[in-house]
């Protein structure tokens, strides 16, 4: 194990039973409706083994539209997702990854797919988790930490002192 940061990255996963995610199965009309439903602009794909196989995101399916210049909702049934190019690749993180490849991860995206050893999808991580915690702890080390003599109360100026 590497010195310095060390945290368990599941302390930040929301599990697969909480995540909207797409099926390799499913089409195009099921994941523009699946992302309209939950409002989001991306879903991870997993194949029939539950093995995390992708990210759909909004730009891909606008893409898709665009070259589809006939396409209609009920026309887009027949469009498998598969079919539908992604212009980014979505990295997963190992379930036994450490902070530091979980933290340079999230900076390329809003949302980290989380899988174990055979590649089976168990949740994601998001970006938003990732910064309320460092929020959330450097207020907490904020309010223990002494202030200085200097420190203007609060209705005071610094040039009161």
């Amino acid at each position: 194990m590497k010195k310095g940061f060390y945290m368990n990255i599941l302390f930040f996963l929301t599990p697969k039973e909480e995540v909207a995610y797409l099926d390799s199965s499913d089409s195009l009309r099921g994941a523009i409706e699946k992302m309209e439903y939950h409002r989001y602009t991306a879903l991870p794909i997993l194949d029939e083994k539950g093995r995390y196989v992708g990210t759909l995101t909004e730009g891909d399916i606008l893409r898709k539209v665009k070259e589809e210049y006939d396409l209609t909702l009920h026309n887009a049934e027949d469009i498998p997702i598969t079919e539908i190019h992604r212009r980014w690749k979505v990295d997963p993180v190992n379930i036994n990854a450490e902070m530091d490849d979980l933290l340079k991860t999230a900076t390329q995206q809003n949302f980290v797919p989380v899988v174990d050893d055979n590649g089976v999808f168990i949740g994601i991580i998001t970006r938003k988790a990732l910064i309320q915690y460092m929020l959330d702890s450097y207020r907490k080390q904020e309010q223990t930490r002494e202030q200085p003599e200097w420190h203007a109360e609060p209705g005071r100026q610094a040039a009161d002192f």
